[in-house]
């Protein structure tokens, strides 16, 4: 599957940062069951690239790919670790052309206009707009309709449940990345009824 086809699985990409591979596989059945089966799993903690694994190994329901990829070396690691799909919060020259030679679904993340327009020319028509309320918010992707026809957004970053129909209403959003369905504390506790109730919220948005 191509990125644009991993993502039209469902209006939301859960954004989560695993503490502990123990957490892994619970936490990715909740969300698979509440309708979310598209799961980006941030390199920011020393287990992320175990518990993507695991998540890849025992969930094959899920599809799970890696975010936070901010050189082709972590491209390439996500992919052993049986990653679907990256998804960086920017993206260098370097970043690009390895993905390109992979043939390996990516979300570049951009910013401006002008990444924007960079990537395109390089063929990518998806792209992560990043961190979102920051940077613009639905005010930037509204603007930016017109002049950058074609592209489509991933807006992530600060976008809750209360934004999210917003975002989702948006001619150029495909869908938008969060992580308010599997808060901390559940997590921490291991309270996967409440993630799966907060997954099934998030699939159901328009």
């Amino acid at each position: 599957m191509d990125i644009a086809a991993i993502v039209a699985r469902a209006p939301v990409v859960p954004v989560l940062t695993v503490e502990t591979v123990a957490q892994a596989v619970p936490l990715a059945r909740a969300l698979v069951r509440g309708g979310l089966p598209v799961l980006e799993i941030t390199l920011r903690t020393d287990t992320a690239l175990e518990s993507l694994a695991a998540i890849a190994r025992e969930v094959p329901e899920a599809v799970v790919g890696a975010g936070t990829i901010l050189n082709p070396h972590q491209l390439g690691q996500a992919r052993e670790a049986g990653a679907r799909f990256g998804v960086s919060p920017g993206c260098s020259k370097e970043l690009a052309t390895a993905v390109r030679a992979a043939d390996f679904p990516f979300l570049p993340g951009v910013q401006t206009v002008s990444e924007a327009m960079t990537l395109s020319t390089q063929g990518f028509r998806l792209l992560k707009f990043f961190p979102a309320e920051q940077a613009g918010g639905i005010g930037w992707l509204k603007a930016v309709g017109a002049p950058l026809a074609g592209l489509r957004f991933c807006p992530t970053g600060g976008v809750s449940a209360e934004t999210a129909p917003a975002y989702l209403a948006l001619p150029n959003v495909a869908c938008v990345g969060g992580s308010w369905v599997a808060p901390g504390k559940a997590v921490a506790s291991g309270d996967w009824s409440t993630i799966e109730r907060l997954a099934s919220a998030a699939a159901a948005l328009k």
